[in-house]
């Protein structure tokens, strides 16, 4: 079973930084980023969680949080966020339950080689916890911009 738009999002808890878990449903009343990253402390995954930081003052005022996932062990996720400063939590998916959720695990080359890894991907929840807009195969330039007009635009719409 995986997400798809204007669907309820079920629910998952996973664990996250700051000695935390973090529970869907606890997040209802507020919108809710969740994007994935491939992995931790890797050039394109460090600029797209910049972005995401620089812009959590304009998401805030739009009732959106943020959530980055990869399937990075905790310990790794911990030193990604205090090394970049990142205020938003990271969660850790090492089982790819929340990946399998919504389906961005894919068959990726590097160096000629097949592997299945993260396709960076982005999901906007609405406050009621349905799935409102989605990107598949994001490029880090320009993402975090797009995805705070979707949840402004989303957010003045209530």
């Amino acid at each position: 079973m995986s997400v798809s738009l204007g669907q309820p999002v079920p629910d998952f808890t996973a664990t996250a930084t700051g000695d935390t878990t973090l529970t869907l449903s606890e997040l209802r009343g507020q919108q809710v980023v969740i994007y994935f990253y491939p992995k931790a402390s890797t050039p394109g995954c460090t600029t797209e969680g910049g972005d995401f930081r620089d812009r959590k003052a304009a998401f805030d005022a739009a009732n959106t949080v943020i959530v980055g996932v990869s399937r990075d062990g905790i310990r790794a996720q911990e030193n990604f966020k205090a090394k970049q400063d990142f205020n938003f939590p990271l969660l850790s998916d090492k089982d790819e339950a929340v990946c399998k959720l919504f389906d961005v695990i894919k068959l990726k080359k590097l160096y000629g080689k097949e592997h299945l890894g993260i396709e960076r991907s982005t999901f906007l929840i609405d406050a009621d916890g349905k799935l409102a807009r989605e990107w598949r195969g994001v490029k880090v330039k320009g993402h975090a911009d797009e995805v705070l007009e979707a949840a402004q635009a989303l957010h003045a719409g209530q």
